[in-house]
């Protein structure tokens, strides 16, 4: 069996999240935009008092005349609705997909296998990629700082586990591409034996992700979340692709 983690499947820390938008391509058209609102409601205010109030100051400045105003206002509202539909159609799609295989990591030995997808139809990037680490017994802190997938592998280890027979954990360096694929394909992420998961409460995931138009988001993935609730497959079973 499987388990598959989607944009919207929870509404919680699992779900995807945009949380920053591109200051030159959202930013810049926005505060074009405010600025001439500004100016209208000036000019509005200005065109309402008496023709003998315009002559003395500050009144008789003059912003734009009417026709220039109502045209750069226009393109300035068409601009960002344009660019608020094109990030909806350029969003990626984080998702998550995971379930028990046999030969993850040792030849005929069931291993619980998980990959990241980008569900969109366009290309996104990593912007960063974090890791953290919960042991059977631990407490869970929501705030405690997250590490890099080294350091997260160092912990593992300490704890006694050994990278290559235990678990696996891919480490996914600024840049490195996630094309859009309707969520078809997954890159792997990790791949996690029976002591692990007996020994490792769970392994967070933080993957934050920049679009075409250079807004960033973020989704939070447990991989140890559904591990539990399935059984691995017979160690002479066949591997299942995810």
């Amino acid at each position: 069996m499987s388990q598959t983690g989607r944009q919207g499947a929870d509404p919680g820390a699992d779900a995807q999240r945009r949380i920053r938008r591109s200051p030159l391509l959202f930013a810049v058209p926005m505060a074009l935009l405010l600025l001439l609102a500004a100016v209208l409601v000036w000019e509005t205010v200005r065109a309402n008092v008496s023709a003998g109030a315009r002559t003395e100051w500050p009144w008789r400045l003059q912003l734009l005349d009417g026709e220039a105003l109502g045209s750069l206002l226009a393109v300035a509202a068409g601009a960002v609705l344009a660019r608020a539909q094109y990030a909806r159609t350029v969003r990626p799609y984080l998702g998550w997909r995971a379930a028990w295989v046999t030969g993850g990591i040792t030849r005929d030995v069931p291993a619980w296998r998980v990959g990241v997808m980008n569900g969109g139809q366009h290309l996104a990037v990593v912007e960063s990629w974090d890791c953290r680490v919960v042991m059977r017994g631990a407490r869970d802190l929501p705030d405690a700082p997250w590490g890099s997938v080294p350091a997260a592998c160092d912990e593992l280890a300490g704890a006694g586990l050994v990278a290559g027979e235990d678990f696996r954990l891919i480490d996914f360096g600024a840049g490195f591409p996630l094309v859009g694929a309707g969520g078809h394909e997954t890159v792997l992420v990790g791949v996690f034996s029976e002591n692990f998961v007996g020994r490792v409460e769970s392994v967070y995931v933080r993957a934050r992700i920049t679009d075409v138009v250079g807004d960033t988001h973020e989704r939070i993935m447990d991989c140890m979340k559904g591990v539990r609730a399935t059984e691995p497959p017979p160690a002479d079973g066949t591997p299942r692709p995810l």
